[in-house]
């Protein structure tokens, strides 16, 4: 077969009905949730307890808390429901509800109520909670197989800059803006979500359990029956769990280690997602179609290679002044500022191009029947993975253990899962692509 003919055509999808419309509702969506989250964080913190920083913190927390807490709780739920049902009217009703939560964000925004706010941010939570097993769930029923990757690289892209995009908007508007701006998203999400073709449940009658924990485990229970799924999930939930730690230490590196403004944590973030972006780009491009694991190891090599010249740029970097703390500019003119970035840059393309091979395993060889419930208890994994990999990092920072060495060593830890990659590219058993 000719070289080109063996190339999918990645961006030509974004075109289409059975894919486009579906790419513009995740976007939207990541999008609103992190413009709403980041921009009650300003408010809150620069606002209305400018004068309890303390008080500010513990807030952050706990709203960080209230958003993660209902992929826990639901997702085993939510991935039933959506094998059960029509998922593209499901993205409506989703989508729909939505609109109406963020109006009630708006009030809760008008009134100055934390508390409503709270309230809002955790049912914001759970319509994200039901709409992600939907969003991967529902590619492989309207791409072919050979698109997959292709599909599943531009949604991983496309969340990772709606997520930064977010997050700076956040940080941007007023209070005003913020109203209106999370009320015209979640319109134009909804207008999106009704050109979403239909997707029928491959088998009527699925089976929802509307007992939480018993809805969990089953979902759970579907990924560990199968032992190239649970692999692949494993290889994924490590991504989750090593970002996770990589992203929360960002702040504390750039002001106690670096002695650098904010701003160049802003900068670390952005370099973070566009790197992610860059490498599912990437990734997808190389695959050419192709669903598999061989990206992985080679991806763990990379980002083991980046946290070691990162921990020694670090350590040569020195820093500034505790006192007066360097600007962006500044970072990037001084000596070693530039070499930073890039550790980072090529760590985060190295995770884009190790994660969307795990989410194309997990859609392309699961049952039909029960896509949604296989990626919803994956779901549950990376939460616990997170969970993990916070508390851990933070172990490991009360014994003493440097912000630096701490990423060193995680970085580190990705060679012996390189094992664990080459172990899912075995038990991956043949599969028919169209």
């Amino acid at each position: 077969m000719p070289r080109a003919a063996r190339r999918i055509a990645m961006f030509p999808l974004l075109g289409t009905r059975r894919f486009g419309p579906l790419f513009g509702v995740q976007f939207l969506g990541a999008f609103n949730d992190n413009l709403f989250r980041f921009g009650l964080l300003f408010l809150v913190t620069y606002r209305m307890l400018a004068d309890s920083p303390e008080q500010a913190a513990q807030l952050v927390s706990v709203a960080s808390g209230l958003f993660i807490l209902p992929f826990v709780l639901f997702s085993g739920l939510a991935g039933q429901v959506a094998d059960a049902v029509d998922k593209a009217r499901a993205i409506r009703i989703i989508k729909f509800a939505e609109i109406l939560i963020m109006a009630a964000g708006g009030i809760a925004i008008w009134l100055g109520s934390i508390p409503f706010m709270l309230a809002v941010l955790f049912a914001m939570g759970l319509q994200s909670t039901f709409f992600g097993p939907i969003k991967y769930a529902i590619v492989p029923q309207h791409l072919e197989g050979r698109e997959i990757t292709a599909g599943t690289a531009l949604i991983e892209a496309g969340t990772y800059v709606a997520i930064l995009s977010g997050q700076m908007a956040g940080g941007l508007v007023t209070p005003m803006m913020l109203m209106i701006g999370i009320m015209l998203v979640s319109c134009a999400g909804y207008v999106a979500a009704l050109a979403v073709p239909s997707a029928p449940p491959a088998e009527a009658g699925g089976r929802v359990q509307a007992n939480i924990l018993a809805s969990s485990w089953s979902v759970l229970q579907r990924v560990a029956q199968s032992r190239h799924l649970m692999l692949a999930a494993l290889c994924g939930s490590w991504f989750w769990m090593i970002g996770i730690i990589f992203t929360s230490l960002f702040v504390p590196l750039v002001k106690n280690t670096l002695h650098a403004s904010e701003g160049v944590a802003n900068l670390f973030v952005a370099a973070f997602s566009i790197g992610v972006a860059l490498g599912s780009l990437l990734v997808g491009r190389l695959q050419r179609g192709r669903v598999g694991a061989g990206p992985l190891a080679p991806a763990l090599i990379v980002m083991a290679a980046a946290s070691v010249d990162l921990y020694f740029a670090v350590n040569a970097f020195g820093g500034g002044d505790a006192e007066l703390l360097m600007r962006p500019m500044d970072f990037l003119a001084r000596g070693g500022g530039v070499r930073i970035l890039l550790d980072l840059t090529l760590f985060a393309i190295a995770g884009g191009a190790f994660i969307v091979p795990t989410y194309a395993i997990l859609m392309a060889y699961s049952e039909p029947a029960a896509r949604a419930q296989t990626i919803a208890g994956y779901n549950i994994m990376n939460s616990a993975a997170m969970v993990v990999g916070a508390l851990g990092a933070g172990a490991l920072l009360s014994a003493g253990l440097g912000v630096s060495a701490v990423l060193l060593w995680t970085g580190l830890a990705n060679l012996p899962v390189i094992g664990l990659a080459l172990w899912l590219r075995r038990a991956l058993p043949p599969r028919e692509v169209v």
